[in-house]
């Protein structure tokens, strides 16, 4: 029996139509508030053969369930037919509103978050979630364009000015708006173990070795250099102007900011594995790549999910979690006695989990010494510790407490 439920609403009806199903292909990227669902159906209109009368044209509406769980809900927008009998559908979740809704903006003295809010009540597009970004934008005009945009534009002003991403999602028929940092869900993917291949690239084309913020007027305002760095690649130097309304004394944490960013080498890595239903765009998860020497955190940019009877895979297209690759290294400064990765440890044997947030342990290995794989930063992660057992004393291989292990 198939994993996938697929429901379509016909006007006050809701069918099943999970027998039809031949594949589905879920997917998001980056930069796109809305998630979309192509689905492949039987359309044979042969002798007792069923079909699924669906019409675009009717406002047919969509709900796709992946082992009970739902993971899309949205208005079916393109369906095509062939020869071949069958029909593909392709589905929009909420956050197709936001970029199908045009308008001009003006908006002074907002945070991005409300600005989010008003977007979204201005179309009557329902959202739950929404985590206070905090900075003040003096002014953000914004004419004829989407309500996707100005959020955009809104949240890279903030990014700039605080250094912290911020993203839209989307679940339940609902957006949300959350820091990208408290999205770490610390699953692990692993060569060896439910990786399947990899393509990975290192560059420094777009590295900034020092940040300079000029006044509308090209005065200087601040200026942040590394110059360690420009010892190995030489100047290469980015402008920016500041909001009119910063104050000045934040000037200088805004180029620090800016340039901690900006210096770091571009790392991107596609990869396909089995797949997990909640790594979408905009979430992070550990990496382990051997032979790379890898076992970092990475966001996801790009996610396609493929589901076709019992089958699941996903291909993602990743950028280093450089925030909390900081944080990391802050929290590092301000505590000698924590761990790192790649600290030899004694497992005290106990609850193992699948992920950093996970409720449920998988088992209760013996204790033994490990190996620590991964450390997850997330406000969130219950279960801190990626360990590996480096012995036949254990088998653990997963994510545990911080009292476990000494």
């Amino acid at each position: 029996m198939s994993k996938i439920t697929f429901l379509v609403t016909k006007g006050e009806t809701t069918y099943d139509m999970s027998e039809l199903v031949e594949s589905a292909t879920w997917s998001g990227r980056k930069g796109s508030p809305a998630r979309t669902l192509s689905v492949s159906l039987i359309d044979d209109d042969g002798w007792k053969h069923a079909r699924s009368g669906i019409d675009v044209t009717k406002g047919n509406h969509c709900v796709f369930y992946w082992e009970g769980a739902e993971l899309f809900r949205g208005i079916i927008m393109q369906q095509r037919q062939s020869t071949k009998k069958t029909m593909t559908i392709k589905a929009y979740d909420v956050g197709i509103y936001l970029s199908n809704n045009k308008d001009s903006f003006c908006y002074k003295r907002k945070k991005a978050s409300e600005i989010f809010k008003d977007c979204c009540d201005r179309f009557k597009i329902p959202y739950k979630d929404v985590a206070d970004t905090g900075y003040v934008i003096s002014e953000l005009p914004k004419a004829k364009t989407t309500a996707c945009d100005v959020i955009l534009d809104a949240l890279s002003l903030t990014f700039k000015a605080t250094g912290i991403r911020h993203y839209v999602t989307s679940a339940d028929g609902k957006l949300s708006l959350i820091k990208r940092k408290d999205s770490i869900l610390q699953w692990v993917v692993e060569t060896g173990r439910n990786l399947i291949s990899y393509d990975y690239t290192c560059s420094i084309e777009k590295v900034k070795t020092r940040i300079k913020l000029l006044s509308k007027e090209d005065k200087v305002l601040a200026e942040k250099a590394d110059t360690e760095l420009e010892k190995t690649i030489g100047i290469m130097q980015d402008i920016s102007t500041p909001d009119s309304n910063t104050e000045e004394a934040n000037l200088t944490d805004m180029a620090e900011s800016m340039l901690a960013e900006q210096k770091l080498p571009s790392k991107t890595l596609t990869i396909e594995g089995l797949g997990q239903a909640n790594v979408i765009s905009g979430v992070g998860l550990c990496i382990i790549i051997r032979p790379l020497g890898i076992s970092n955190s990475y966001y996801v940019d790009e996610d396609t999910h493929t589901f076709k009877g019992n089958y699941h895979s996903m291909r993602l297209t990743l950028n280093m979690a450089t925030d909390t690759e900081r944080s990391a290294k802050a929290s590092d400064e301000k505590s000698s006695t924590s761990h790192s990765v790649g600290d030899k440890v004694q497992f005290s044997g106990g609850p193992q989990y699948v992920a950093s947030t996970a409720t449920s342990p998988t088992n209760s290995p013996k204790a033994g010494p490990a190996k620590i794989t991964a450390i997850a930063k997330s406000k969130n992660a219950k279960h801190p510790y990626h360990i590996i057992h480096t012995d036949k004393q254990s088998t653990v291989y997963g994510w545990v407490d911080a009292s476990q292990i000494g």
